[in-house]
């Protein structure tokens, strides 16, 4: 059995893990093995059935109100469990931020091996071969874990969704007694903000700002763009997030967050080698830059050299005509 875990968020499974899922479908057909899904919450049997429809024989359902909200103690605890129960050849978790958390904890906790923010996933002599970027995306590595289960988190928006049918599954439920001590921190406080902006990882279109915006005013620009597109977000470099410019949740780069979207539009954004690795992986990615010189444009499917308050502006009025017609 290939296993996937499925992230909760707002009371629905986030599409990451629906693309975990879906890649476990794909490669245990391959090796004629069953898939099943790993649901942890307070009350989370009722999502069961969007697994079924993607593939899932049976739902392993983890219910107790001490996993209310996320704590990696806990839930490493959980599917610990569930690992012990359902012996899965390989359990893959979405390479989100709770995923890179959880997956590491559990690996330590089973001393299993894990490959992390993979981009591909085969079936090469009967067994699992990850591969995963290195060196800042400059080169690739293909892997085989000796160790079983064999875990790995996959990068949002490189696996595709699977068909979604209406097919049935067997719901298994777990019981787990949570050691009271067990858990060293709990959440006190869930902080939002305050925007409908899918998350970066997520998003099929992101729109990054950087230096060259020379300012927090200049991210309604970018945000006016993102606006034309559905399933869109705003980024930033490291920079503009450490300038004050915009929060955190929308760095991309070596120390933000890792992307994979449809298309990446970087707007004065130099190319630094750090936002390079969590951007380089975009199907298309277009750049604006007044330097003609400028690292992103040797990575850019196409390149604008212009001044960006003139620019992006321009190109926002005629993707909204382009996109209405």
């Amino acid at each position: 059995m290939i296993a996937a875990y499925l992230e909760i968020r707002d009371g629905k499974i986030k599409k990451s893990s629906l693309e975990a899922l879906s890649e476990a479908r794909r490669r245990a057909a391959e090796l004629g093995v069953g898939t099943a899904a790993v649901l942890v919450g307070a009350d989370v049997a009722g999502l069961a059935p969007a697994a079924f429809a993607l593939g899932a024989g049976k739902a392993y359902v983890i219910e107790n109100p001490v996993f209310a909200d996320y704590s990696p103690q806990s839930y490493a605890l959980a599917l610990a469990a569930f690992v012990g129960e359902a012996k899965p050849a390989a359990l893959f978790f979405a390479a989100t931020a709770m995923g890179r958390d959880l997956a590491p904890r559990l690996a330590a906790r089973l001393g299993a091996g894990l490959a992390s923010d993979c981009t591909k996933v085969a079936v090469k002599d009967g067994t699992l071969e990850f591969t995963r970027p290195i060196y800042a995306g400059k080169a690739f590595l293909s892997l085989r874990l000796k160790t079983s289960p064999k875990l790995a988190t996959l990068r949002p928006n490189v696996f595709p969704l699977g068909e979604s049918g209406g097919g049935a599954g067997e719901t298994v439920r777990l019981e787990i007694a949570v050691p009271e001590g067990s858990i060293k921190g709990r959440v006190a406080e869930v902080l939002k903000e305050e925007s409908a902006e899918v998350d970066v990882t997520e998003a099929d279109v992101i729109v990054s700002g950087g230096r060259g915006l020379k300012g927090p005013e200049a991210f309604a620009l970018l945000r006016d763009m993102a606006a034309v597109f559905p399933r869109a977000a705003v980024g930033a470099s490291r920079s503009a997030v450490d300038s004050g410019w915009i929060g955190h949740q929308h760095q991309v780069g070596q120390t933000g967050k890792t992307v994979s979207p449809e298309l990446y539009v970087a707007v004065g954004i130099s190319g630094a080698i750090q936002h390079l690795a969590g951007m380089s992986s975009s199907k298309f990615i277009v750049a604006v830059n007044k330097d003609p010189e400028a690292p992103i444009f040797k990575v850019a499917d196409y390149g604008i050299v212009g001044d960006l308050f003139e620019v992006v502006p321009k190109l926002t009025e005629e993707l909204k005509k382009a996109l209405n017609d």
